[in-house]
């Protein structure tokens, strides 16, 4: 499959070329070294086939470019996302801590490669190659939270997100037994469920992500179904900051939520 040629790919590829020409290594040689095949190489090259996060991870350690390869491939996966995410997915990128409500399914960070596909292609509103596209895009995000100096990230769903089927049982099963190995091996990731026992609360009105960046004020992200807002007027990042804690409050501890989930993940079997 072709791919549309962006000043970010090309920069991929010219910078391969230069590396492994100073390295003095043969497509041939580059594929063998970091495990892929040559036509791989020679297809990323000529900005035939845009390179995977692991690709990128392999020339950087195989090449010794310090991560260059990494970094550019990090502005590659935000071209792929759709246009009107691409700020957010910035600042997404460079938050020290993020905050994310979501009443309706899995948050993206935290989704299996199944369930995500599964999301974005049974409404059959985009095509099959927009799909993986897109798959592809969400799975290369959750990167942020396996990097070396991860962000604060908490995460809290309504328990009726365990319960919607998407993609089948089988899929269910897997990402809620995703969520509990994360939750459980990071520790930098916190999940809270609010249960279905909670009645009118202040999350029904919407999910919402609040992120901290390195320096600088929160700011406020909401995503309906055509485009997102971005706040970060101290006004509006306050009502965001007080609804939060109102829907933590009104959820189970991280470690209660956890067996909840577990519970939930059986009755997907």
């Amino acid at each position: 499959m072709s791919v549309a040629l962006s000043p970010i790919l090309e920069l991929f590829a010219e910078e391969l070329k230069v590396a492994r020409a100073e390295a003095g290594l043969t497509q041939a040689q580059l594929a063998e070294a970091i495990n892929y095949s040559t036509a791989l190489v020679t297809k990323v090259e000529n900005c035939e086939r845009r390179p995977s996060v692991d690709f990128a991870k392999r020339c950087d350690a195989v090449l010794g470019t310090n991560g260059l390869f990494a970094r550019i491939h990090r502005r590659i996966s935000r071209e792929t996302v759709v246009a009107w995410f691409r700020e957010w997915a910035i600042i997404e990128d460079e938050a020290t801590v993020l905050r994310w409500f979501e009443p309706l399914f899995v948050p993206g960070l935290l989704q299996t490669e199944a369930y995500a596909r599964a999301l974005l292609s049974k409404p059959g509103l985009l095509f099959d190659d927009d799909v993986e596209q897109q798959v592809t895009a969400r799975l290369e995000r959750r990167d942020i939270l396996t990097r070396d100096k991860p962000p604060l990230f908490t995460a809290v769903i309504d328990e009726f997100v365990l319960r919607r089927r998407i993609g089948g049982r089988a899929v269910m099963r897997e990402q809620l037994l995703h969520l509990v190995k994360v939750a459980e091996t990071m520790p930098r990731v916190r999940i809270h469920v609010v249960p279905l026992s909670v009645e009118a609360y202040a999350g029904l009105n919407g999910p919402f992500v609040i992120a901290t960046p390195p320096t600088g004020e929160d700011i406020v992200y909401e995503e309906g179904q055509l485009n997102c807002q971005i706040f970060d007027r101290p006004d509006d990042v306050k009502v965001a900051v007080q609804l939060w804690e109102s829907i933590r409050g009104d959820a189970l501890s991280h470690q209660q939520s956890l067996e909840l989930i577990k519970e939930v993940a059986e009755t997907w079997t």
